[in-house]
């Protein structure tokens, strides 16, 4: 279809999207729902109720006015929650949303979700606008998100992201987290909270209010958390920073600096395999050793502290809004991202025989410990990354037309390395975080021993333009929008081998366009049809070698074809006086479908990509809450999933039989409930959720059973004391009733059981990888507004 033709007038004149976050609005009308997020007014006063009117199921869902699936949780729900949560466990129960959790209470990074049975990779992931997806592997880490004291709300758009947001692998859908405005006086809250585990927890937020006369206020939070491993030996322990400023320059114009900082060291939670679950649960040969024993090397790299994993992240950003005339506006998000981590594993090195990329080494490896055989280290995956752009739209609004024009730059530089530590015979390895070179395995020369040394820089350009239109007093309300993307990514692998520069260039139009219509208040029909793509991870590019001979171990592939998919939703929306409800029908169509998995390097995981080819999903999600009713509030939500593989998919030279097959990590049924109470004093929330059988492997021949969480919060707010504002206690319970599950997919394969091709190959069989859910937690919570 011709590029030319998404950019004419005519077409732009007769569809519209609604692409601002689909956030709900305070009136029923189409126009409101045309507002800015940051338009949104809902007060929160931490000596007082929430305001509860337009909430249904204590927080979990509210109205939502976009021509697109949209799901959000507000404020109440949050605080009802362990403040100690992720952003992932706060989501869990919305349409579609199955988190796969290695702990009680979020700290892991090793922890999942999946949309519509697309895994977080295919998630965009924004805060106020600002992208936080990692810039190489596009998944994220919700543990390096903001504190839950700080979120206003988090909307998860489940189909696709709005024209304008700033992600590229976006086909699952978005995950756009807001923080709470700046209160306009000073003040702050605290909140110190203790559990199983030795979970131990302080945070503060001191509130600036208006600084003098300068219409500037803003709110910074310090967050401190330390936690032992709920099975095995280990403890996490994390700092973090949030901080939010807003300058008010005249009306509807504004300037905020938003910034989150992270510092955690994480410990490991081994994924497992089918028999290993079976046969040990979640004890035994599935837990790391709380010991060293240099006698036994395959029990010493498998002691705790070796698998500790640092890490470090920024996040900031200038979101901005410009009323330039009556009709004409200008948003513009300048942003900013830095992180550098290492993902560490207990590994043998060989004393003799070592290759630097494909050259073998002459001489003896410096600080390497043992003589002859194997010696233990810790290998460090070590990625230190930046990246910084901007995001900025002009809208031109006249009566019932609103023009959008945007640009979106952005620039990413990730370098990655695979370095060794040396363990002494107590089992330390020092330099945890691997930036003292003097401390690493080293060549003759002084260089540190790599396993792998990768350089990307990546550059995105997106043009894009959207065209709404309202009709019959806003009650229809059509919108046309096209962005073309062009991304490039450019590597080198510092190795000696025969790769040196790597790399792809894609160009992709994306078109999309709506329809929605209010044909009552409080009913309303919606349709939309969206495209998205989403280029290979960029470590998919590289050549991986063995250290012990030279040998190229994993092909990097130097053409590789990006997903496309092409998306469509019909819904229907009714928000009445006591009932809120929503059902959605949603259709997905993909080529060069990117699944990703894990590979081990020297034990440790690292992510990769296979193209599992062509994937048709096609589902039904339902939402239904109550608003308060005598202080009570249910909710509802499920879905039905049918994903299936549409092709054969390419191994070697033949083709492993998966037509027809279910997709992976795509359960046919998903559903959770929820009941909250809340009388100004006394409030609960009580959630259960069910996540169905789900496929490990592309032939359907290993499945994860399906399982039931449950959680349940009960706290008091007391009234205002001398300087203290609704002071509260509150208990929450985690997996209440201590089920043992396996809680999502880690790594997917191909086949569980040896398998013959189409061309007669025998395909082997692999082990596909499971995350441990959490088992039985409770933590207590005493906080207060001042």
């Amino acid at each position: 279809m011709r590029r030319d033709y998404f950019v004419t007038r005519r077409f732009l004149h007769r569809a519209v999207i609604f692409t601002l976050y689909g956030l709900p609005l305070q009136a029923h009308s189409a126009e409101n729902a045309a507002a800015r997020p940051e338009a949104e007014t809902i007060e929160v006063k931490a000596s007082a109720l929430h305001d509860k009117a337009d909430f249904g199921g204590g927080g979990l869902m509210r109205p939502v006015y976009a021509a697109q699936a949209t799901s959000i949780v507000s404020k109440p729900f949050i605080d009802a929650q362990a403040p100690i949560f992720s952003a992932y466990q706060l989501v869990n129960n919305l349409p579609g949303a199955n988190v796969a959790a290695s702990d009680p209470f979020g700290l892991s990074p090793y922890t999942n979700v999946t949309v519509r049975g697309l895994n977080s990779d295919a998630l965009g992931f924004t805060l106020e606008g600002t992208p936080l997806n990692d810039i190489a592997y596009y998944g994220a880490y919700p543990a390096q998100f903001a504190d839950a004291e700080n979120y206003r709300t988090i909307a998860v758009t489940q189909g696709a992201a709005a024209i304008s947001d700033p992600v590229l692998n976006a086909a699952g859908g978005l995950m756009a987290l807001t923080y709470l405005q700046p209160a306009k006086t000073p003040g702050g809250t605290v909140n110190v909270s203790y559990g199983a585990y030795a979970n131990s927890r302080q945070f503060l937020r001191l509130e600036s209010g208006e600084i003098g006369q300068s219409g500037v206020r803003g709110f910074v939070s310090y967050s401190h958390t330390t936690a032992h491993n709920w099975r095995g030996p280990g403890e996490d322990r994390r700092q973090h920073v949030d901080l939010k400023f807003v300058k008010s320059i005249r009306k509807h114009s504004d300037i905020s600096l938003i910034g989150s900082w992270n510092r955690a060291v994480s410990s490991y939670y081994p994924q497992v395999t089918l028999d290993a679950w079976h046969a040990d649960g979640i004890g035994g040969s599935n837990n790391l050793k709380a010991w060293y024993d240099a006698g036994h090397v395959a029990q010493a790299q498998n002691y705790y502290r070796l698998w500790e994993a640092p890490e470090q992240t920024f996040y900031g950003g200038l979101p901005s809004h410009f009323a330039l005339s009556n009709h004409l506006s200008l948003q513009v998000t300048p942003y900013a991202q830095a992180a550098y981590g290492s993902v560490a594993s207990g590994a043998t090195l060989p004393t003799s025989g070592i290759y630097n990329g494909v050259t073998p080494v002459n001489g003896h490896l410096r600080n390497l410990n043992g003589e002859g055989g194997d010696a233990v280290v810790r290998a460090n995956g070590v990625q230190e990354s930046y990246r910084t752009g901007f995001n900025a739209h002009l809208s031109l609004e006249t009566g019932r037309n609103k023009l959008t024009f945007g640009y979106w730059y952005d620039y990413s530089d990730d370098r990655e390395v695979q370095s060794f530590t040396p363990v002494a015979p107590d089992g330390r390895a020092p330099n945890l975080w691997a930036r003292q070179k003097s401390g690493l395995v080293s060549l003759p020369d002084g260089q540190p021993l790599y396993g792998s040394a990768f350089h990307t820089i990546g550059q995105v350009n997106a043009l894009y333009v959207s065209d709404r239109l309202s009709l019959f007093r806003d009650k229809m309300v059509l919108e046309a929008g096209f962005k073309d993307v062009i991304y490039a990514i450019r590597g080198t692998n510092n190795l000696p081998s025969p790769q040196y520069r790597t790399g792809g260039s894609y160009q992709v139009p994306l078109p999309r366009m709506s329809i929605k219509y209010h044909f009552r208040p409080e009913h309303q029909l919606f349709a939309n049809v969206t495209t998205n793509f989403r280029a290979p991870s960029s470590t998919a590019f590289y050549d991986y070698y063995d250290v012990t001979s030279g040998a190229v171990v994993t092909d990097g592939a130097q053409k590789l074809n990006p997903e496309y998919s092409i998306s469509e939703e019909l819904g229907y929306r009714y928000f009445g006086k006591k009932l809120l409800g929503s059902v959605t029908f949603f259709n997905y169509n993909f080529t060069n479908r990117q699944i990703t998995t894990e590979i081990f390097r020297f034990g440790a995981p690292v992510q990769t990509t296979v193209n599992a080819g062509g994937q048709t999903s096609r589902g039904v999600d339902v939402e239904i809450s109550m608003r308060p009713y005598h202080h009570w509030s249910p909710y509802i939500s499920a879905e039905y999933l049918h994903a299936t593989i549409d092709n054969d998919i390419a191994v070697d030279r033949d083709l492993l039989p998966t037509r027809g097959k279910i997709a992976v990590r795509s359960p046919a049924l998903q559903a959770s409930i929820g009941l909250s109470y809340d009388n100004g004093h006394v409030f609960g929330m009580a959630t259960a959720h069910y996540t169905g059988r789900q496929y490990a492997s592309f032939m359907n021949d290993v499945a994860m059973p399906g399982y039931v969480t449950g959680n349940l919060a009960l706290g008091y707010r007391f009234d205002d004391r001398l300087r203290l504002k609704a002071p509260n206690i509150r208990v929450n319970f985690t997996n209440i009733g201590n089920n043992h599950a396996l809680s999502g997919v880690s790594s997917v394969t191909l086949a569980g059981r040896d398998t013959i091709g189409r061309r007669g190959t025998r395909i082997a069989a692999s082990d596909p990888l499971f995350y441990i859910g959490s088992g039985f937690a409770v933590l207590f919570t005493a906080g207060a507004g001042f």
